[in-house]
């Protein structure tokens, strides 16, 4: 084996020694347009670093989606924007930027069934991620369980600090649990622990008037309010139709279409 073989295998286990994968995979080619495009040192290095840069920022992406069990599909490019009143739409772009999480303020989206308080929730998680934010997504009933099964085995200041580690949590369908007390206490402590610390997205059916199904009696009602309103954007979704009706009823009219034209057949 050549020298030059020699020196070049080596350099590969020093950069995968360094962790520097793409540094791995593209070194040579470069080094081969470097010569025959007459780049200098600082420019082969400098290339070099920026892939590697970029690779991580892509892995690093990937790693955040993963773990904020974010639906696929509910992105910013596949909600339809005109659906929402002309207010929440005017917000969205600046809540997209992510600058209510560096205030760690709340979102809190209101609105009937089918209004897409999840999607729109989700969009904005998802570009929080793509701009280095570390996002969960969990349905409420999800999150009091966790919750309380963590208070019964002695965990839940556990698990609040691993909640803590993420910079916004999605809490979807708040109106639809109708906990006990005990379910009711440890949602109360957990978006007391998040007030004025880290953000919270909440989509909820029920106005805040109707939020003692939730958490009860009044006064603990009061104060739950009280620590999400505080430091808040309020999204109220007031569209006519849900999606899912109309999608229901464009299937509903795409199948006696063709019902139609196979009579005419």
């Amino acid at each position: 084996m050549s020298r030059a073989a020699t020196t070049t295998q080596s350099l590969g286990v020093l950069l995968r020694a360094l962790r520097l994968p793409s540094f791995v995979e593209c070194y040579e080619e470069t080094a081969r347009r470097a010569e025959k495009e007459g780049w200098g040192f600082d420019h082969y290095l400098s290339h070099l670093t920026e892939l590697e840069l970029a690779d991580r920022e892509r892995r690093r992406a990937e790693r955040l989606l993963k773990r904020s069990r974010l639906p696929a599909d509910k992105t910013l490019d596949a909600l339809d924007l005109e659906r929402f009143p002309d207010k929440v739409r005017r917000q969205i772009p600046t809540l997209c930027e992510g600058g209510f999480v560096e205030r760690a303020e709340n979102i809190l989206a209101f609105g009937l069934p089918g209004r897409g308080k999840t999607h729109l929730v989700c969009a904005v998680g998802h570009e929080l991620i793509a701009r280095g934010y570390k996002v969960l997504f969990v349905p409420a009933f999800k999150l009091v369980q966790s919750l309380l099964v963590a208070k019964r085995e002695l965990v839940l200041e556990a698990e609040l600090r691993r909640l803590d580690r993420f910079d916004a949590v999605i809490v979807d369908d708040i109106g639809y649990i109708q906990q006990d007390r005990d379910e009711m206490e440890v949602l109360f402590t957990f978006l007391g622990e998040r007030y004025e610390r880290r953000s919270v997205m909440i989509t909820s059916n029920l106005v805040f008037s109707q939020w003692d199904r939730i958490f009860k009696d009044a006064l603990t009602t009061a104060a739950a309010i009280d620590r999400v309103v505080h430091h808040s954007t309020i999204l109220e979704l007031t569209t006519k139709k849900s999606y899912r009706a109309e999608a229901a009823q464009r299937q509903n009219g795409g199948a006696t279409a063709k019902r139609s034209r196979g009579k005419k057949k």
